[in-house]
Parts: C-alpha cells; structure tokens; sequence
C-alpha cells in the first residue's frame, strides 16, 4: 500500500501534507456544495416573492383575516380615546376570537393596528 493512503479516519487528523490537502479539498467541496443548494433553494423563493411580495414567515392578521383588521381599525378611528382591551372584546363581541377560543389579548390588537 502506498505511503500516502490513509489507514483509518484519525489519519486525516495527522499534520502531513496529503491530509492537510485533503481536508482542504474536502472543505472546498462541501462550501461548493452549500453554494449550490442555497442557490436551488433561492430561486423558487425570488420568484414567489416577485408575485406576492411575500414568501416566508407568519401570515399578518390582514393576511388571515382582512375584516377583523378593517372593524379593529374602524373602532380604533371612531374617536375619543379607546383602549386596546376595549377593542379586543368589541372583537370578540363580533365573533374574532383566537384559534383557541379567547379574545385577542391587547398586544395582538396592537399588531391589527400597526
């Protein structure tokens, strides 16, 4: 067997010339192949986002339900000071409550609105 080929896997670890060229070969090919896929992986996402504006996260409160939005920023702009629990349970007055069955807590009227 020639001198140069390795062993065992704990050869690669040694300080010699081939192992240090092989892992510098090893570590070229695999940033080569990183480029690749997130280049693969962008591409579709450029597209979808040239179509709709948006590809990736969480779909906004407008997204999910455009009426909910619209009635919490009617109360909101119907003068005098309103508070945002006060709109939360107008909301849930009117059949918007969460997936799980509550009124929108204050936070998440905050976001309806900003």
């Amino acid at each position: 067997m020639p001198a140069w080929v390795p062993h065992s896997p704990a050869s690669f670890l040694d300080d010699g010339p081939t192992s240090k060229l092989i892992r510098q070969i090893l570590g070229a090919v695999a940033e080569f192949e990183k480029a690749m896929t997130v280049a693969k992986l962008r591409a579709p996402d450029d597209r979808k986002r040239r179509t709709t504006g948006k590809c990736e996260g969480r779909k906004s409160y407008a997204e999910r339900d455009a009426g909910m939005v619209a009635l919490a920023r009617e109360i909101k702009g119907r003068g005098g000071r309103v508070s945002l629990r006060a709109i939360a349970t107008e909301l849930a007055a009117k059949g918007y409550i969460t997936p799980s069955g509550k009124p929108y807590s204050a936070s998440a009227v905050a976001s309806m609105l900003g």
